[in-house]
């Protein structure tokens, strides 16, 4: 994706629209850990630890395919029943609380969707050509 347009893939990896946001690994990073943090919490499993060391697109699209094969392996009954389950856990040093289903309704989702349209942003600006339907991943 990057070389049509002659972009060094560690530039993008490292690019952030403003100096004060995260660069496109961390997007994706966050990305990740909310929907795998959101299936592991409400199916009552352990969450699966990333060491957030990746510095290549390869490494990216491992994260993205190993978080993917997570949350397959949760199954609907896992989840099912969860709307009502307290849901406590710290992030950023500050303790969260919620009920399932606006946990995930209204903090998950949002935080997942502002992320992807951050890392999406980010490789626009860059002139990678991408567009709605990439995002929205239909043809």
């Amino acid at each position: 994706m990057p070389k049509r347009k002659k972009i060094d893939p560690s530039v993008l990896i490292n690019y952030r629209l403003a100096p004060d946001m995260f660069p496109l690994s961390k997007q994706v990073q966050i990305a990740t850990d909310m929907v795998k943090g959101c299936a592991a919490r409400l199916a009552g499993l352990e969450i699966p630890r990333y060491e957030d060391n990746e510095s290549t697109f390869a490494d990216l699209q491992a994260r993205i395919s190993k978080t993917i094969a997570f949350i397959q392996d949760v199954t609907p009954e896992q989840i099912n029943g969860t709307e009502n389950l307290a849901i406590n856990f710290k992030i950023g040093g500050t303790e969260k609380s919620f009920i399932g289903l606006p946990y995930l309704l209204d903090f998950v989702l949002p935080n997942f969707y502002f992320h992807i349209t951050m890392t999406y942003a980010i490789l626009r600006h860059n002139g990678v050509e991408l567009g709605k339907s990439d995002f929205l991943g239909v043809d």
